[in-house]
């Protein structure tokens, strides 16, 4: 046998939620190296907020502070180059294709990263207006970097296509942003660790808030669909699924399930991308306005509203770092994480419902709408196939972090919350990787040609007409005067 015919098999076995799983695992496994012996991950970049640019890149570590700022720049992209490279070799595309892609994205991601944390867009408070020596800033924090990221994207889509066309090789926004979810599993069990009552109580509420919201989003759209605007059963059920539950997983999975030809989902994904990035730019920012002082309202509130893990999570992430900067000016000052980790753990919920409302709708389609064969009968393994795998990630990375950190002596668990903050840069990274790769696939022109005219009158009818207000009700029902921590 053939060396490639060896490894054909192991590349089949291995899915975009697999390899999310495994990286992201291995991130917080090497991560947690540093407890017992040496710090391997110190050397990844961070940047914080600069007038002087040649003072704002440097090692996460201070062990590794002799390598400066470019050089862990440089080493942090072919750390990444390799991995993603290897990742996109077993997803079957030529890492001849992927590097040099990936090469252009990661530089314009965290460079418009860079750009988010100048100060006049990032500093927060009087004490850092006057350490900067400036007068304004639009008080974003580093997280604005993400909007920087998003915007740049969505300029190359629609000015630039070809050379978005040429960068879509690296455009990979859903594994980006699962590997992220992984890691963010172990960095919300460190702030938990010492707020185990309320971690909790969000992750009840979060469950009980998914599955009210879905029973009443996935019928009513459904119903306007089929209703209204006179769509077919094929249609309908990736439309309703795509615009409740989350977006392209969710639309690909039921189309599947009930088999719906591929385009159907393709067109509903696309739909469902570009209304994700016209949420992001405005719900953040309406939550930062009416919602400051109820902040994990706000927080599942993105969770339900915002379709797409990488959207929602991303928007959960501006949401943090717009409302927690309101409340400093406030004099009030919420531990980091909560509200990320409350809509995190809304879409965590949701992504497991996919596979089981993938399941109920293939095994009502095979049996009684649709059935292709005589007898045939939906298998319950479909559930376990359409489950989305990275989430076994993000709990075995939030449990495995739990139980080293519980009971644990002081210096032991301010290593392990410094080693997750180091894995936690790298979440940080794959988060500006998918804002930029949301951006990029953003070419509103090319996607209103291929027919999403009325598909588009659906989901605003559905989106503005009910999804985003019956979410902030059961947000507001379930959330409402359950504040995070605040710093001690």
């Amino acid at each position: 046998m053939s060396v490639q015919t060896e490894i054909k098999p192991i590349r089949a076995l291995l899915s975009e939620d697999w390899l999310a799983l495994l990286i992201g695992l291995a991130i917080v496994g090497v991560a947690l190296v540093g407890l017992w012996g040496p710090d391997l991950l110190g050397w990844a970049v961070s940047t914080s907020v600069w007038t002087d640019a040649s003072a704002a890149l440097a090692a996460t570590s201070k062990i590794y502070s002799q390598l400066g700022g470019l050089a862990s720049l440089g080493v942090t992209y072919l750390a990444l180059l390799i991995v993603l490279s290897a990742a996109a070799w077993s997803l079957g595309h030529k890492i001849s294709a992927f590097a040099p892609a990936f090469t252009a994205v990661f530089a314009l991601a965290y460079g418009s990263w860079f750009i988010g944390n100048h100060a006049h867009l990032a500093a927060i408070t009087s004490a850092e207006l006057q350490k900067f020596g400036i007068t304004w800033s639009l008080k974003l924090t580093n997280e604005g970097g993400y909007i920087v990221a998003l915007l740049v994207g969505v300029i190359i889509a629609n000015f630039f296509p070809r050379f978005a066309q040429w960068l879509n090789e690296a455009i990979r926004p859903e594994l980006y942003i699962k590997i992220a979810i992984v890691i963010l599993g172990a960095f919300l069990a460190v702030g938990a660790l010492n707020r185990l009552s309320l971690a909790s109580s969000v992750l009840v509420r979060g469950l009980a808030a998914i599955v009210e919201a879905y029973l009443i989003y996935w019928s009513v759209v459904y119903f306007v669909a089929r209703r209204f605007f006179g769509f077919s059963r094929e249609w309908s059920v990736p439309l309703a699924s795509g615009i409740s539950i989350c977006g392209v997983a969710a639309a690909i999975a039921t189309g599947g399930a009930i088999r719906a030809r591929p385009h159907v989902a393709v067109l509903v994904s696309s739909l469902v991308v570009v209304f994700a990035v016209v949420e992001i730019l405005i719900l953040p920012f309406l939550a930062q306005t009416f919602l400051w002082n109820e902040p994990l309202v706000a927080a599942a509130w993105m969770g339900l509203a915002i379709k797409t893990d990488g959207a929602a999570v991303a928007g959960g992430g501006i949401t943090e770092a717009l409302i927690s900067a309101k409340a400093a000016a406030e004099g009030v000052h919420y531990q980091p994480g909560w509200i990320l980790g409350t809509t995190a753990a809304v879409k965590v919920f949701i992504d497991i419902f996919i596979g089981i409302w993938a399941f109920i709708l293939g095994y009502i389609w095979t049996n009684h709408i649709n059935p292709t064969k005589e007898g045939e009968r939906a298998k319950a393994v479909e559930i376990w196939q359409r489950f989305p795998k990275f989430i076994l990630g993000y709990v075995v990375a939030f449990v495995l972090t739990l139980w080293i950190g519980w009971g644990a002596p002081a210096d032991t668990t301010a290593k392990l919350t410094a080693s997750i903050g180091e894995a936690n840069t790298f979440r940080v990274i794959f988060f500006i990787l998918t804002f930029f790769s949301i951006g990029v696939l953003s070419n509103f022109k090319k996607l209103w040609a291929d027919g999403l005219g009325k598909l588009a009158a659906v989901y605003v009818v559905s989106l503005f007409g009910f999804i985003i207000w019956v979410g902030l009700l059961i947000s507001w029902i379930f959330f409402s005067g359950v504040k995070p921590p605040l710093v001690s």
